[in-house]
């Protein structure tokens, strides 16, 4: 279950980052919310899933997962 958690946790922080660019310097209010939201809930699950799973990996996958997103997201 820790690894559904860290994956969820990486697509909520390609969708934080995106959502944060558009954003835009949180004049937005609607991305605003979205980024805040999506922060909390991929840092939350990132955490649960390190309960299980080592730091190191937990992390580096979790980044993969959003340098994926965010080369793909353009």
């Amino acid at each position: 279950m820790a690894w559904v958690f860290l994956g969820i946790a990486g697509i909520l922080e390609t969708v934080w980052a995106y959502a944060m660019k558009l954003s835009d310097g949180f004049t937005r209010p609607v991305p605003s919310i979205v980024t805040i939201v999506a922060m909390i809930f991929s840092f939350g699950l990132l955490a649960v899933a390190m309960k299980s799973l080592p730091l190191g990996t937990a992390y580096t996958v979790w980044t993969g997962i959003g340098a994926v997103g965010h080369s793909s997201s353009g």
